[in-house]
């Protein structure tokens, strides 16, 4: 019995740990778009883009010293490299460049709709096969999001946009 009791605890804890660390997550990247839409107002985007690039290359490397981590197989190489430019170039890059004429909020809503995107290529390319009620929820987030957008109209004019 205390055996049994200890394992569902340690579920528990660790299901709770789960739903904290999200929620942590997303209040922090919530702030992203608005922070960066704040910045190219007067950085321009390249190098707002290689700033964060360096500042998390910096924490990442002491974080690989400090724990020690080994590196990467070499079939690892290319496909963390892929990856890479697209989290650490491409999507930041982009972003910027885009919230020079659109609101954080309209970009917030575009953003929105990346689970659903992520999800049907992982199906596509990886084999992954989420469960029913996963697409349901995923569809129903997305057409939530493009409601609020189409609600909100898509339009805005270029640079001379508010903050949110």
């Amino acid at each position: 019995m205390e055996r049994t009791s200890n394992l569902q605890n340690r579920a528990l804890e660790s299901g709770t740990s789960g739903w904290i660390n999200g929620l942590i997550g997303v209040i922090i990247f919530s702030g992203s778009l608005p922070a960066t839409r704040v910045a190219v107002l007067e950085f321009d985007p390249v190098f707002l883009t290689v700033a964060r690039a360096t500042i998390a290359a910096i924490l990442a490397l002491c974080l690989l010293l400090l724990f020690k981590e080994k590196r990467p197989a070499h079939n690892q190489i290319v496909p963390l490299t892929i990856v890479a430019l697209g989290v650490v170039v491409g999507f930041p890059l982009l972003t910027a460049l885009a919230l020079q004429y659109v609101t954080s909020a309209h970009s917030i809503v575009f953003v929105g709709l990346l689970p659903l995107a992520t999800a049907v290529f992982g199906v596509l390319r990886g084999g992954e096969r989420p469960r029913p009620v996963f697409w349901i929820f995923s569809v129903l987030g997305s057409l939530l999001v493009v409601g609020f957008a189409v609600a909100q109209g898509l339009t805005a004019s270029p640079k001379a946009i508010s903050l949110c």
